[in-house]
């Protein structure tokens, strides 16, 4: 159960910091560990989670588990270098599972 409609980004100083000037919570991890450690401590709290593509690869067995939960929405999104892909192949296997058919990639 949300207890609030919070949103946090999780990711390198650089990746986040546009978002803090809008305004949203924002933690800086530097490994898989501090990651997955402010995933846990998020997910009570938030209703959506952001998460650098780099570091939701690293704990993709952590966001599996969060994923069969209603809340938080956790969204992988590029960091400050380059996307490596990591979310849109999650999106794109969400999307197949849910339908059951690739009507993004045909």
């Amino acid at each position: 159960m949300i207890k609030n409609g919070k949103i946090a980004v999780i990711g390198d100083k650089d990746s986040v910091l546009a978002f803090k000037a809008v305004g949203v919570e924002t933690y800086i991890a530097t490994s898989a560990f501090q990651a997955n450690d402010l995933l846990h401590k998020l997910k009570d709290d938030c209703a959506v989670i952001f998460i650098t593509e780099a570091l939701a690869e690293q704990i993709s067995d952590t966001l599996d588990k969060i994923k069969s939960y209603a809340y938080p929405a956790v969204i992988p999104l590029p960091g400050s270098g380059s996307g490596n892909g990591f979310g849109m192949r999650g999106l794109h296997r969400d999307v197949e599972k849910a339908i059951g058919a690739d009507i993004l990639f045909d």
